[in-house]
């Protein structure tokens, strides 16, 4: 399941640095591509306010 960027995201970009396959794009929140996404992990990991969480 892929990756989902909560309410709480500040539009920093961490993410989109992070992420290996370019599945984040800007929006308000960042949005996450689940067609792109690997469930990789590194945005969270990287996400300076937890607003990343695996998807449902």
């Amino acid at each position: 399941m892929a990756y989902v960027i909560t309410e709480e995201c500040t539009g920093c970009g961490s993410c989109m640095d992070a992420c290996p396959v370019s599945a984040i794009s800007e929006g308000d929140p960042y949005v996450i591509d689940p067609a792109v996404c690997t469930d990789c992990g590194d945005c969270a990991e990287v996400c300076p306010v937890e607003a990343i969480h695996p998807g449902e």
